[in-house]
C-alpha cells in the first residue's frame, strides 16, 4: 500500500476504510468529511437511525452510515460488522463520540456518572474490541481516540468527563504497550481546542490538505487549526498530542 505521504493531495487515504463514531456533528463530522476529502471510504457512525439520513446526504457515494448506541457492546459489534461487510475491514478507527455534563461533584448522581463514563470511555472500549482483531490479523491499522485537555488535567464541575478522558489517555498507553510491534498504532488527541478549530475550518469549506508533518512525526493528521496540526504517528506505538 502506498504511504499517504507519497500520494497526491486529496488522495492520502485512497482505498482505505475509516470508521468514525460521533459522525453526526462537531469534531466527528469534521474528521469524517476530511477523510472523505482524502479519498477514504468512510463508515459514519451515528446514535439513532433518524440521524442517518442527514449524514448520508453529505456522505453520498463516499461511504455508508451505520447506527449504534456506543454504550451497547452488541450494537457496536454489529456496526463494525456492517462496515466490514459493506466497505471492508477498518484501516482507521476514530473514536469521536462523547458527551459532557457539567455539575458540581456532590450533585453528580450515579446516573449522570454512569452515562458519561459509558459514552466517553466504554464506547471506545466496545468499538476497539470489535475492530481490533481484523487489524491484528492484517498486521496494520490505526486507532485514534479523541480525548481533551481534561485527559491531562482537572477541571471544575466536570469530574465524570475528566475521569473518562483520563481513562482514554491511559487506555491508549496500555494498548500501545500491549500491542507494540503488531503494526497497529494507538493514538490519543488531547488538544480539544485544535479539534474545534478544525471543525470551524471544515465548516467554512476549507478542509485542510496533506502537509509535510512536523519533525519527529511520520504522518500528518487530516485536520488542523491555528497553524498547528492535530496529528498522529503512524509508525510509533503511540503519540499523545498535547497542547503546547
Amino acid at each position: 500500500m502506498q504511504d499517504s505521504e507519497t500520494r497526491p493531495p486529496g488522495r492520502a487515504f485512497a482505498g482505505q476504510v475509516v470508521l468514525v463514531s460521533g459522525a453526526r456533528q462537531g469534531i466527528g463530522a469534521a474528521i469524517a468529511r476530511a477523510f472523505i476529502g482524502e479519498g477514504a471510504r468512510v463508515a459514519a457512525l451515528v446514535h439513532k437511525p433518524e440521524q442517518a439520513q442527514e449524514v448520508q446526504s453529505w456522505l453520498a457515494s463516499a461511504g455508508i452510515c451505520v447506527t449504534a448506541d456506543v454504550t451497547n457492546e452488541g450494537e457496536c459489534r454489529a456496526a463494525v460488522r456492517e462496515c466490514e461487510n459493506q466497505l471492508g475491514a477498518c484501516d482507521v478507527l476514530v473514536n469521536a463520540a462523547g458527551i459532557a455534563i457539567s455539575k458540581k461533584f456532590v450533585d453528580t448522581d450515579q446516573d449522570t456518572w454512569r452515562r458519561v463514563i459509558a459514552t466517553d470511555l466504554d464506547g471506545p472500549y466496545h468499538l476497539i474490541r470489535a475492530a481490533l482483531p481484523a487489524m491484528l490479523a492484517r498486521g496494520s491499522g490505526v486507532v485514534i481516540l479523541i480525548a481533551s485537555t481534561a485527559g491531562l488535567q482537572g477541571g471544575r464541575y466536570i469530574a465524570a468527563y475528566t475521569a473518562a478522558k483520563h481513562g482514554l489517555v491511559g487506555l491508549t498507553r496500555a494498548l500501545a504497550a500491549e500491542y507494540s510491534g503488531s503494526g497497529v498504532s494507538f493514538n490519543c488527541v488531547t488538544n480539544e481546542g485544535e479539534c474545534r478549530a478544525a471543525v470551524r475550518e471544515c465548516e467554512n469549506h476549507s478542509a485542510a490538505r496533506e502537509s509535510r508533518p512536523p519533525t519527529g512525526h511520520t504522518k500528518a493528521g487530516l485536520i488542523r487549526g491555528s497553524n498547528r496540526w492535530v496529528r498522529w504517528n503512524s509508525k510509533a506505538a503511540a503519540v499523545v498530542c498535547e497542547q503546547p
